[in-house]
């Protein structure tokens, strides 16, 4: 029962944690979302970053409260596992590490969304804003990746160096 639990709980988490990650990163990058993303997203997430930005407000033109929000949602989906006998600091410990694993992943599944607009619809409506989403994380790739051909392939370079992120992460964590 504790496994099925955890599944309806993770899947939760996930989108809403997904959606103030994402709600944060486009706020960083300083880019405006097509008005069905923004509609999705701040619906998704303004019952928790409106009450926090009374106690965190936003610094540096960065909405911290997002952010913020995003790790709470991590830290409740987590403690599940308290359940299944684990100490308080270990939950902390694990919830640090799921949040960290969660952004990287976000990049990843934002990586393979640009890889599919590119192969089957270059010129998707959504395919600029996930082009300017992506961006910062290609950008530096690309003054060191030439282009192979007409091929670009900076975009398998930042999937695999993500990939080699979350592996760091993981022995980090471990303690390997």
């Amino acid at each position: 029962m504790l496994s099925i639990l955890k599944l309806i709980v993770d899947a939760i988490a996930t989108l809403l944690g997904g959606a103030l990650l994402l709600r944060f990163w486009m706020q960083v990058i300083r880019v405006r979302p097509p008005s069905s993303v923004a509609q999705f997203t701040f619906q998704l997430s303004d019952w928790l970053v409106r009450p926090l930005r009374r106690i965190v407000p936003g610094v540096g033109g960065y909405d911290w409260a997002s952010l913020i929000g995003a790790f709470l949602i991590v830290l409740a989906a987590t403690s599940v596992l308290f359940f299944a006998g684990w100490s308080g600091p270990m939950v902390l410990l694990m919830a640090f590490q799921r949040f960290l694993e969660w952004i990287l992943y976000g990049f990843m599944a934002l990586l393979v969304v640009e890889a599919i607009f590119s192969w089957v619809n270059p010129h998707a409506p959504l395919a600029p804003f996930v082009r300017a989403l992506n961006e910062p994380i290609l950008r530096p790739i690309r003054r060191v990746v030439p282009l192979v051909g007409s091929l670009d392939l900076s975009l398998l370079v930042a999937l695999i160096l993500l990939q080699i992120a979350q592996l760091l992460l993981g022995m980090a964590f471990s303690g390997r």
